[in-house]
């Protein structure tokens, strides 16, 4: 793995009916980002959206180089370790980690730890890796240099 290579995390709820401070409470952490549906908020770039789903998360450190074992654990260390508490959770609402590697080479790879797939399986959580590989114009220019 190349140590120049970033990662980040993010646990997503996701639903019609979230409610952001019920999942606070259940949870025992505040979110990074959290809003009903209907509600209205700023995207990045400054437009005001209506939601059209309601979404509570909570963001890991970024990591460099990535290291996404210790973020999804720093993440769900953070929250209840009731498991009763993320099956009703699970049964309710769309819950997963989002998890972005930035990766300085077209071919890398990683490895999730069985207790790290544990964590998430034992509460339900979907994984999903999304995966940016540099621009091939930039990784020839950075080989030739």
């Amino acid at each position: 793995m190349n140590t120049d290579n970033r990662s980040v995390v993010s646990l997503r709820i996701m639903g019609d009916s979230v409610d952001p401070v019920e999942i606070t409470a259940l949870l025992g952490a505040n979110p990074t980002h959290a809003y009903t549906r209907g509600s209205t908020r700023l995207t990045k770039l400054g437009k005001e959206v209506v939601n059209r789903s309601g979404h509570w998360s909570l963001d890991a450190q970024e990591q460099v180089p990535e290291d996404l074992n210790s973020q999804i654990t720093e993440v769900l260390g953070k929250l209840t370790e009731d498991l009763q508490v993320w099956q009703s959770l699970s049964g309710r609402y769309r819950i997963d980690l989002f998890c972005g590697l930035f990766m300085e080479r077209s071919n890398e790879g990683l490895t999730l730890k069985p207790a790290t797939l544990r964590l998430a399986a034992e509460r339900g959580i979907e994984i999903g890796i999304d995966l940016y590989a540099p621009d091939e114009s930039e990784e020839g220019e950075s080989a030739d240099a």
